[in-house]
């Protein structure tokens, strides 16, 4: 199944979580589900069973259980598939709940109405938490979307000169991640107490004369023939079938887990024998095969880049 076209709506949640505080008014769709467990899989899911199942770890007592796990977007059924496979041979039903609104997974699990929720980064789940009270954790780490310089002009940083304009997200999460990304090209250099999220005022020295226009994230690869270089999403480079090898920089430094997505669960279950056997078999070389084969290797496993 063509994936692409649904990527825009399912993947922002992933990279601009921390600009969608304002879903107050959307109708929540809620949608309880599994995927056809004989239904067509990708190559890794097929070679899912041998690799994973020969783990030393078993999940005890998880016999017969029924784990609710909320998701945002269909896609990300084809991440998960092989992990329910594999939790149903162990007597596990892993069943998906999808929702519209991104403002409902963790009040969802805070209430109870699901077990475990992966849809969100550490910054986005660290503000919701201190803002609704919730009372749940992170148990593990997922991936990371590559946020990337791209050009349709230039073939390498070396090359952007004076006066050259450079396109980034205008919202103030991912508008302050593309920042980080152009001080780590070594274009400019940001003020030591920038913060988290830094704006274009933080920044201290244009080490490069460049121009920064912020638009819309979801615009930004649709300019690319006109500006020198650009910032883009991974969801909407996806979408949009750019390929991540000819990025001209790529996103590789970080100072903490602010951009890395994560599952969740009531911190009074965080140490549940079943959760940590899901992580498991997350944090898998299945799991990282299906990144590459189908997400073209935008998503990166998030265990495994060092902070």
């Amino acid at each position: 199944m063509k994936k692409k076209s649904f990527i825009a709506l399912a993947l922002t949640a992933a990279l601009a979580l921390g600009a969608l505080t304002g879903c107050g008014n959307t109708t929540a769709k809620e949608t309880t589900g599994s995927t056809d467990a004989a239904a067509e899989t990708t190559k890794a899911s097929e070679t899912a069973g041998s690799e994973i199942s020969g783990s030393e770890t078993e999940a005890a007592s998880g016999e017969g259980r029924v784990v609710k796990l909320g998701l945002t977007g269909v896609i990300y059924e084809d991440i998960w598939n092989p992990i329910k496979e594999e939790l149903a041979k162990e007597g596990i039903d892993l069943e998906y709940v999808q929702f519209s609104d991104y403002s409902l997974p963790n009040e969802a699990l805070n209430a109870g109405e699901i077990d475990i929720n992966a849809f969100q980064h550490h910054a986005y789940f660290n503000n919701d938490v201190e803002k609704n009270g919730y009372d749940i954790t992170p148990i593990a780490d997922t991936f990371i979307i590559a946020m990337n310089l791209y050009s349709d002009k230039v073939k390498s940083v070396d090359e952007i000169k004076d006066g050259d304009v450079i396109a980034i997200p205008d919202d103030a999460s991912n508008g302050g991640r593309a920042l980080k990304v152009l001080a780590s090209a070594g274009l400019i250099t940001l003020k030591a107490e920038a913060g988290a999220n830094p704006t274009v005022a933080d920044i201290d020295t244009y080490n490069v004369k460049i121009e920064i226009k912020e638009m819309g994230a979801a615009d930004i690869p649709s300019v690319l023939p006109d500006v020198t270089a650009a910032v883009v999403n991974g969801n909407y480079a996806l979408d949009y079938g750019i390929d991540p090898s000819t990025a001209i920089f790529e996103e590789k430094d970080y100072d903490d887990d602010s951009y890395f997505c994560l599952m969740a669960v009531r911190s009074s279950d965080a140490d549940d024998a079943v959760y940590k056997r899901i992580v498991e078999l997350f944090q898998s070389e299945t799991t990282k095969q299906i990144f590459q084969d189908e997400f073209n290797g935008y998503f990166v496993p998030a265990w495994e880049v060092q902070k």
